[in-house]
């Protein structure tokens, strides 16, 4: 298994001009990042199980510019439905890696359903995504990463990561966005040029 942050350390070298969805990776994608204005992290709470159809979206309206979803396994399984259609539309600039830790680490870490036997990488191609992977050792992640990146998508890539569990009410948890929606959609309307 993983880490989050060393996960991202690695691919912080591959991300180019890419937008970046971090979902729960936020928390630590908002430190890393130089480039705030390429980066679409969703209100905590507001997305689950969206992320992924928001990310599709994106990519659809963005085809000359990457697009890359940091997801979660229990984000994934509330919308395995919107899989074949990213699969069917085949959006090359699309990027969905999965962030596995086995448990829904937001809500205090009780255990996915059968988390240690659920290959999410053969659902995804099964899906019809083109080409997947699936590892579980940052050197060898770290190794392939750069054809994940430079291989056109849509890609599929799932990590084992460790847990990271949060306890607190939601409530009274550090908020990792620095910007707020209106503030996110701004910055980003101008990175692409779009008047609004």
């Amino acid at each position: 298994m993983m880490q989050m942050a060393d996960i991202l350390k690695a691919f912080k070298e591959y991300r180019g001009d890419a937008l970046v969805v971090p979902g729960k990776s936020a928390r630590y994608w908002t430190d890393m990042s130089t480039r705030p204005e390429f980066d679409v992290p969703l209100t905590p709470g507001s997305a689950m199980g969206g992320r992924v159809a928001f990310a599709f979206g994106l990519a659809l309206a963005q085809p000359n510019r990457k697009v890359v979803l940091f997801d979660s396994e229990g984000d994934l399984m509330m919308g395995f439905n919107i899989l074949p259609s990213i699969a069917e539309q085949a959006p090359k600039n699309f990027y969905h890696f999965v962030l596995d830790n086995e448990c829904y680490a937001t809500t205090g870490g009780q255990p996915v359903p059968n988390a240690k036997n659920i290959a999410y990488d053969v659902i995804a191609r099964g899906a019809g995504y083109a080409r997947t992977f699936s590892y579980d050792n940052l050197e060898t992640f770290q190794i392939n990463l750069e054809r994940i990146m430079s291989g056109p998508g849509p890609v599929f890539t799932a990590l084992k990561i460790v847990p990271e569990i949060e306890n607190e009410p939601i409530g009274q948890r550090k908020r990792f966005a620095t910007r707020n929606p209106e503030q996110v959609r701004k910055d980003l309307w101008k990175a692409l040029g779009i008047a609004g």
